[in-house]
């Protein structure tokens, strides 16, 4: 009897081990951490200076986490996300539809994630000399669509895949299509300023993220060189004309709004939960405010005093 309960016991712990060094194991698989390890990340083009900042602080936090990020248009991104393996978390300006939900379900048996984590606007600029700053939705359809002002150059970040294309086809040309002669691609938002800047009779479209900063000494210098104009707001009460500055985001009285999401595919707690769980709190979100875009957590109200003075040598009034 004493022996038969000894291959019992023995028989259990024999089973505990193997059972401890599988589970042990597969947990050293992982890749991985939420604070550690390396990920490969794709994110619009748009957004570089605030996910720069983003990434930098992240990093500076956790210190044994690398994100390694390649800026793209945001058709490239998706397109890395659906093909790349490699690829599983994206920074884009929408979610995914259920057509593409369900073929990553089919393809890797997972169901991705996605939400929104700010707002940001599309930004209407102006040569700094410029008088032309009054823009109204109804102009910028006819000038797309080659009905008026001819002769003045509406500059892009590409033509064919960003998330700026996607955005002006879906708000303002709703079904009609660019005039390719009065519209012009540059490869990136940075060259949207400088081909602006040096054109006086041109206007540009580009993410704010890059130009709505007034106290990042990059964006001020490019300040320099070109000006927001102020876009109509068809909802309000008044039809006021309005920048695209964070209050006017947040409460939508700018016409030019579009979400920034992200889209990750990742079945366990890896960096790109991480990443994604600093960008949707507090620290990621402070960021987000601090790079004037539209956070969506929400901080409350607290009264400042405003260096009007300030903001108007800066360009921003």
């Amino acid at each position: 009897m004493t022996c038969f309960i000894n291959r019992i016991c023995l028989a259990l712990f024999l089973f505990l081990v193997v059972t401890g060094c599988k589970s042990e194991k597969k947990v050293k698989n992982f890749p991985d951490s939420p604070v550690s390890g390396t990920i490969q990340i794709s994110a619009d083009e748009s957004f570089k200076p605030v996910m720069e900042a983003q990434i930098r602080m992240f990093e500076n936090t956790y210190p044994d986490a690398k994100i390694k990020v390649s800026y793209k248009s945001e058709a490239d991104c998706l397109k890395d996300f659906f093909k790349d393996s490699a690829t599983r978390l994206v920074i884009v300006t929408r979610g995914l539809t259920r057509n593409e939900e369900k073929y990553m379900t089919d393809s890797i048996h997972y169901n991705p994630g996605w939400n929104v984590i700010a707002s940001d606007a599309i930004a209407v600029i102006v040569p700094q000399l410029s008088n032309d700053t009054l823009i109204t939705m109804e102009r910028l359809h006819d000038q797309l669509t080659g009905k008026i002002n001819r002769n003045q150059e509406i500059v892009f970040d590409g033509l064919n895949a960003t998330s700026t294309v996607r955005f002006i086809k879906d708000s303002i040309l709703k079904g009609d299509d660019f005039d390719q002669t009065v519209v012009k691609a540059t490869r990136n938002s940075s060259e949207v300023i400088e081909y602006v800047a040096n054109h006086e009779n041109a206007i540009g479209l580009l993410g704010i993220s890059w130009i709505g900063n007034p106290e990042d000494a990059a964006q001020a210098e490019l300040r320099k060189k070109v000006k927001l104009a102020w876009v109509r707001c068809n909802q309000c009460a008044d039809s006021p004309f309005v920048k695209p500055m964070q209050e006017s985001m947040l409460t939508r009285r700018y016409p030019l709004v579009r979400g920034l999401y992200y889209i990750i595919k990742e079945n366990y707690s890896g960096l790109g939960t991480g990443f994604i769980s600093f960008l949707k709190y507090e620290r990621g979100q402070l960021i987000f405010r601090r790079a004037y875009l539209g956070p969506v957590m929400d901080f409350g109200i607290r009264e400042v005093q405003i260096n009007i003075k300030s903001l108007k040598n800066k360009g921003f009034l």
